[in-house]
């Protein structure tokens, strides 16, 4: 019975179709590929349409779990760079966390990290973060009373802008140094705090 069948759709030229039961044997038209391109789903795509979103500004107070937290990442990462001889972002690191002993009013060790990422990055010979260190490291000292010395980093700092060519720098510091000559009778900062372990930190260093 097999072969009978065999035969027959091969004589009536048919093409074997699950419903040749219903006895529908006319050629039916052929459906045009489809060309569409599927969605992408790609990263590229995601990207592109996040760009043009514009989100409200959020401003986070800040307090002093907020600088302590900010003080023990830059601590460690510190550390790591300079267990690891990476001198150039440990002088990067030490000036960052010097800034936030400035934002906490804690000037004698924003002065002694800022000594050492000078000290660093004369080394590495970066002068742009030698400039910016020691005009930082003078408005503390000022701010401590001891102009003397902070005229004596704002001389040396302008003496590197001079070597560098950096004229920019030059009128900055020259403006950092009349500000101060102009405070002659400069006022400390009284309410200034110093952290029971600064001498526990410089001997572990």
């Amino acid at each position: 019975m097999r072969y009978i069948l065999l035969l027959l759709f091969c004589a009536l030229n048919l093409t074997a179709s699950a419903q040749w039961w219903r006895g529908d044997f006319k050629k039916h038209p052929r459906l045009p590929l489809i060309t569409a391109q599927p969605k992408s789903y790609s990263a590229k795509r995601l990207i592109k349409s996040t760009t043009n979103i514009k989100l409200p500004g959020f401003k986070i107070a800040r307090s002093a779990y907020n600088l302590n937290v900010c003080e023990n990442l830059v601590m460690r990462e510190a550390q790591h760079h300079m267990r690891f001889r990476e001198y150039a972002m440990a002088s990067y690191n030490f000036s960052d966390l010097a800034l936030l002993y400035v934002q906490e009013n804690r000037l004698s060790e924003a002065k002694w990290y800022f000594l050492q990422s000078i000290l660093i990055s004369k080394n590495q010979s970066d002068n742009p973060h030698t400039i910016n260190s020691l005009i930082s490291l003078a408005m503390i000292k000022a701010d401590l009373g001891d102009l003397e010395q902070a005229q004596q980093d704002l001389t040396e700092a302008r003496k590197i802008a001079e070597l560098a060519n950096r004229t920019d720098d030059v009128k900055r510091i020259d403006s950092k140094i009349r500000f101060v000559q102009s405070n002659k009778i400069w006022l400390p900062k009284t309410d200034l705090r110093y952290a029971d372990n600064a001498e526990v930190v410089v001997k572990t260093k």
